[in-house]
């Protein structure tokens, strides 16, 4: 996840907290308009445990 957050960063020029904020956007939207994908959109946005795993 991160190397979208970079992503985000470098094309949107902005910074890490306003490109997680995007992302987590994005998840909340998507997990509105597909409630059936609640799960695998969780997994796929799921930024905490990479925050987690790039801390370590």
């Amino acid at each position: 996840m991160q190397e979208l957050i970079n992503k985000l960063m470098i094309n949107a020029n902005i910074d890490q907290q306003q490109a997680e904020k995007a992302l987590e956007t994005i998840k909340d939207f998507v997990k509105e308009k597909f409630p059936m994908m609640a799960g695998a959109v969780d997994n796929l946005f799921d930024i905490k445990d990479d925050k987690d795993d790039f801390m370590s």
